[in-house]
């Protein structure tokens, strides 16, 4: 019961305060101020937070129906939630001390400081163990150098996870993850990217050019950084995936309104067998994938083993998107082409599911490896 009330009551926050900012937003680029305080006041920001450290305290599939139902409307902001919480919130509180849980994650659940996770490099996408960015301790301190582009959140984030490489005394290449704030000095980010879709939300490349931070700032142990980045990533997949089902429900929604209002040969295309088709087929996509998201959230909530599960829901559910995008313009026919429709957006927001947090052929190998090992 509990669920169905956090789903009517996100849905009802999104149709009403954040859909009438879609359109300009699309248009502009431009990341949305009003819709950042609007979603702070509600918690979004820190779903999974405890309430005494100044989060909403929700479960993990709760959380990925609020990320679902941002995202029916506006995925880019569904993306947002979704990164900030996935991949630079939780992190912390799963891998920090003490002194970083007080000084970054009531800030962070706030919303007062939106968090990026910075892997992907000009020269290090699915590759991670290419990263070139470098962490040289000196003294108590570590200087970072190095680049990270598309990094979601970018725009306006305060906080960033930088996942960069050192030298282990034996000479072997070892990873580390560090909290660096956006304000330190030697950080510099570029301008936001023009996507072609997720507009909204400001993604742009991240520059260290020696940049000091303090010991405090490392986020597990030296070297730990490619186990808790893997840890991370099967948790932001399952968000990810709560993203793309809420794109493959809009889709859906969105399709069944228009059909019923279109009369072709005298009677509405609802009722023509070709569009009931199309519709039946994302319905059950869209299902099963959001039953796979789910499960896998279940699992990560119960502190279970759940990376072959969330590559699965991640996989299928950015798939049912663009499948869902896709039958759903071919059902608004022309009109679909145009911005007069949400749909045209939906289909370039789409897309990107199948890439970011792991592409499809990336899931498959993580799926693979499992059922082989």
């Amino acid at each position: 019961m509990k669920q169905v009330v956090i789903r009517r009551t996100v849905r009802s926050d999104a149709e009403h305060f954040l859909a009438p900012l879609t359109a300009e937003m699309d248009r502009t680029g431009r990341f949305p101020v009003q819709w950042r305080l609007f979603a702070a006041a509600r918690q979004y920001f820190g779903l999974e937070i405890p309430q005494d450290l100044g989060g909403a305290g929700l479960d993990a599939v709760s959380a990925c129906i609020v990320i679902e139902e941002v995202s029916r409307v506006s995925p880019a902001m569904g993306l947002c939630i979704s990164v900030h919480n996935g991949v630079a919130l939780y992190p912390i509180f799963k891998y920090g001390d003490d002194h970083q849980k007080e000084r970054y994650l009531r800030v962070m659940a706030s919303g007062d400081a939106i968090g990026s996770f910075c892997l992907t490099e000009p020269n290090a996408g699915s590759d991670a163990s290419s990263l070139e960015t470098t962490a040289v301790r000196r003294g108590d301190n570590y200087v970072l150098n190095g680049t990270k582009i598309f990094v979601t959140n970018g725009g306006v984030s305060a906080i960033n996870l930088i996942f960069s490489a050192s030298l282990s005394e034996s000479g072997k290449k070892v990873f580390t993850l560090f909290i660096v704030e956006s304000d330190r000095k030697g950080l510099e980010k570029g301008p936001a990217e023009d996507l072609m879709g997720m507009r909204g939300n400001p993604v742009c490349s991240i520059s260290l050019d020696d940049c000091e931070v303090p010991l405090e700032s490392r986020l597990g142990g030296e070297g730990e950084g490619m186990r808790i980045a893997i840890a991370t990533l099967h948790g932001g997949r399952i968000g990810i995936g709560a993203q793309a089902i809420g794109i493959a429900q809009g889709c859906l929604d969105a399709s069944i309104l228009y059909s019923r209002q279109r009369i072709q040969f005298g009677r509405s295309i609802s009722e023509q067998g070709a569009v009931q088709g199309m519709l039946a087929d994302m319905a059950v996509k869209t299902e099963a994938a959001r039953l796979l998201v789910y499960r896998a959230a279940s699992l990560r909530e119960k502190g279970l083993e759940h990376g072959k599960e969330s590559a699965m829901a991640k996989l299928l559910a950015g798939e049912a998107a663009v499948e869902a995008a896709r039958s759903g313009l071919q059902i608004h026919g022309g009109y679909g082409y145009t911005k007069a429709y949400p749909i045209e957006r939906f289909y370039r927001d789409a897309k990107v599911c199948e890439i970011y947090e792991g592409t499809s052929e990336v899931q498959r190998m993580v799926i693979c490896r499992a059922l082989l090992k």
